[in-house]
């Protein structure tokens, strides 16, 4: 087992680092503030070829691996996680559904465009009274003549303001508990899709966040994405994934808040000498790059397992519940070591501080990943 990065993938690297500090650090200041779509960064991702990463050159993909995408994802956050989530969602959630579902035209109109940055695509899931519990969803899909008529709500969409089209889950049979799920393609302009106002949030602000609304959406049978009843087991067949890209984004913030509480603890004299000479700043230093490393050990081996065709669900959810509580540790720790300049909005300590809150909700919160992880060591 050897976690040793290849030379493509330390080459691949080294370009989307040298993108996110040439183009993406120096606006991401100023995407947070405006709360602002980054448009200009999200349309230059596509024109990198990033969103096509993790998908074979038969749908206009690159044929990367996950630890090339994950690697990815990390510089991306390591600059802004604004616009790292909206390139997960375009990468992962949004599209994939599609891809292994999709018809031929489904991929025509919509994947391809959308791996190239021409359209945008979400996923539907959260509801305003239905999150970690997703077999009590109540968004319905009933089946019409030659296609499907489908109601609800949905929250918390990213890119909802701006995506082409949805990957919608919804009950097929509401007394079927999980069995009952089922994914729909739903594109923007649907009669009846009404997309909600954005909502204003503490972190990730340039990620457009808004509510989604169904009413008698009506969609054609193949916009059904899979068997009928199987939706939540083909969400599960990348559960692995959605869940290990959240451990990369949280190493990237991790790595910012660490890079960050450095330089300053470097730069700011008190007492006559950098803080960086005495011992308390030192120590949280030490505890911070250990902690950045252990997650990055679970982050590493959980993608290594993907990638043999192995991916393991337990492993997946201790590498994200571990990396994204080590990235709110850390942010919580730099905004310390800058002190009450830790309060300042000119200083980049408290965006780390808020952005890292949003990493602790996708993939299961910790509660639930806790339950995940006990259930399997209590067999």
């Amino acid at each position: 087992m050897d976690f040793s990065l290849s030379e493509e993938h330390n080459l691949f690297r080294s370009a989307v680092a040298n993108f996110v500090d040439r183009e993406v650090v120096p606006a991401a200041a100023e995407l947070d503030t405006r709360a602002e779509f980054p448009e200009a960064l999200f349309n230059r991702c596509g024109e990198l070829g990033y969103f096509g990463i993790r998908y074979p050159e038969s749908v206009g993909g690159s044929g990367g691996d996950m630890l090339m995408f994950n690697l990815m994802i990390e510089e991306l956050a390591r600059g802004s996680l604004s616009l790292a989530a909206c390139v997960a969602m375009q990468c992962l959630m949004g599209t994939d559904f599609v891809y292994r579902f999709g018809t031929p035209a489904h991929k025509e109109r919509l994947l391809k465009p959308a791996l190239r940055g021409e359209k945008m695509g979400g996923i539907a899931m959260t509801e305003p009274n239905f999150g970690s519990d997703l077999a009590g969803i109540q968004t319905t899909a009933v089946r019409e003549g030659d296609g499907w008529v489908i109601n609800g709500q949905k929250m918390w969409i990213t890119s909802a303001s701006r995506a082409d089209f949805f990957t919608v889950a919804a009950k097929t049979d509401p007394n079927a508990g999980f069995k009952g799920i089922d994914m729909f393609l739903v594109e923007r302009g649907t009669p009846g899709l009404h997309v909600g106002k954005p909502i204003h949030k503490l972190g990730t602000r340039a990620s457009e966040t808004a509510e989604l609304a169904l009413d008698n959406v009506r969609v054609p049978a193949e916009n059904l994405l899979g068997p009928q009843g199987s939706g939540f087991r083909n969400l599960g067949a990348i559960l692995a994934q959605i869940r290990v890209m959240t451990g990369a984004l949280s190493l990237g913030v991790g790595r910012a808040a660490l890079d960050a509480g450095k330089k300053y603890a470097n730069e700011r004299v008190q007492f006559g000498k950098p803080i960086a000479q005495f011992q308390a700043i030192q120590h949280k230093l030490a505890d911070m790059a250990t902690q950045l490393q252990a997650a990055r050990w679970l982050v590493m081996h959980a993608t290594w397992q993907i990638d043999q065709g192995k991916p393991d669900n337990t492993a997946a959810a201790m590498a994200k519940l571990f990396a994204s509580e080590m990235a709110n540790k850390l942010a919580d720790e730099t905004t310390r070591i800058f002190g009450s300049y830790g309060f300042a909005m000119e200083y980049e300590a408290q965006r780390y501080f808020r952005d890292a809150r949003f990493l602790l909700y996708g993939g299961g919160t910790s509660e639930i990943l806790r339950n995940v992880i006990a259930k399997e060591i209590t067999g």
